[in-house]
């Protein structure tokens, strides 16, 4: 390890171990320190790290994971069930906030493709932020969070269509063959990845279930494997790791491996999220202040209520029905990752990205304030709402 990637990775930690002790003061998200580091210490900050492209790059694996460990914990059966309930909300709910991100976008004079991807990215909410501030030990967050993880698990599957759709129309002269092949290429990596588990994970997982170094070696292999498969078929690395994941979420050893990933998930989602604030063009602040501003206040005013309303006409009580809703009151690391592919496939300008994170960073903000003020958490401002 050279001694410039030594400093790079102590200043990066050391940075959001001191920030993350003022959040955990003033009951932040983490995952904001995460990036005023970023935008602190990158390119347009401080200028202590100028290569933000390689923090990317290394926090972009976070993603990976984070998609991988969603895949563990979706089950067939699962899903059925959890479409049954929560899908006509999620439908309506997305419908709603994609026409208040492309309206701001149009509003602020961006182009159509721009405000499909700006609307894009006001869909979804926070998976991160949605289960951090859930306690799990009382019965009544038992059921909210199974409300909360029904929505989000679909708003994920919408945001892996949402990336692959991206993908697609980024191809220069994009052709019907290669449409086709895309268009292949997502149920061909399906039948491949049950299949091999099948016939030889399973096989592997069942002769060496003891040796837990070796099963935590094997769930990383398969995941990066998967995910270099699919971007070499014209998908997306992401796309390949939320299908590994889902693959072997049946088998015995998937709790034990989920358990286990967390803490190699949170220390590249550590990096992603740097990334995130590295990457924030401080130049490009006074353009998109306030077109952000009203997304944000719309975003926290709207998913709140709407989900509100939803959840009450499936018959949930009004005092839980709004909880889900300031809840899931954000918009979501996806949001910058849609932003960030939208860039790599040329569909998105800088300007149309530093709205999109601007919006994402001031919702996490706000969002997490106004949770632990209001609701149970394992932050909360007070020690009667405070819980594990």
């Amino acid at each position: 390890m050279s001694n410039d990637f030594l400093i790079f990775l102590f200043l990066i930690f050391t940075g959001a171990a001191v920030l993350s002790t003022v959040a955990l003061c003033t009951r932040q998200s983490l995952l904001v320190a995460y990036m005023l580091v970023g935008i602190i210490m990158g390119p347009w900050g401080l200028k202590w790290i100028v290569d933000s492209s390689t923090i990317e790059e290394i926090g972009n694996i976070g993603i990976i994971f984070l998609l991988f460990l969603l895949g563990l914990h979706l089950q067939p059966q699962k899903l059925l069930h959890t479409l049954k309930k929560v899908s006509l909300i999620v439908l309506i709910s997305s419908i709603l906030f994609f026409l208040i991100g492309f309206g701001i976008a149009q509003l602020f004079g961006f182009n159509t493709g721009e405000s499909l991807i700006v609307g894009a990215a006001a869909m979804f909410s926070s998976t991160i932020i949605g289960l951090k501030l859930l306690p799990t030990t009382v019965l009544h967050h038992q059921h909210t969070g199974e409300m909360m993880v029904s929505v989000l698990l679909l708003q994920d599957l919408l945001a892996i269509f949402s990336l692959l759709i991206l993908h697609g129309a980024g191809f220069q002269a994009f052709t019907w063959t290669q449409f086709a092949f895309v268009l292949l290429a997502l149920p061909g990596l399906l039948v491949f990845s049950f299949l091999f588990e099948k016939f030889i994970l399973r096989l592997l997982f069942r002769r060496f279930d003891r040796i837990h170094e070796y099963l935590f070696l094997l769930a990383i292999g398969w995941c990066l494997s998967l995910s270099v498969l699919a971007h070499e078929l014209g998908l997306s690395a992401e796309i390949g790791a939320f299908i590994a994941g889902v693959s072997i979420a049946s088998t015995p050893i998937a709790f034990y491996i989920a358990e286990n990933l967390k803490p190699v998930r949170d220390f590249f989602l550590v990096l992603f999220f740097f990334s995130m604030g590295a990457t924030f063009n401080l130049t490009f602040f006074s353009a998109v202040i306030f077109p952000a501003c009203l997304l944000t206040v719309l975003i926290l005013l709207a998913k709140p209520t709407v989900f509100s309303l939803l959840f009450r006409r499936i018959g949930e009580p009004k005092h839980i029905s709004w909880e889900v809703g300031w809840r899931l009151g954000q918009m979501s690391e996806f949001s910058i990752l849609l932003g960030y592919v939208g860039v790599h496939e040329e569909l998105l300008g800088a300007t149309a990205l530093n709205l999109i994170q601007l919006s994402t960073m001031l919702t996490f903000m706000v969002s997490c304030y106004i949770v632990i003020m209001r609701y149970p958490t394992p932050v909360a401002l007070s020690d009667k709402l405070r819980r594990d």
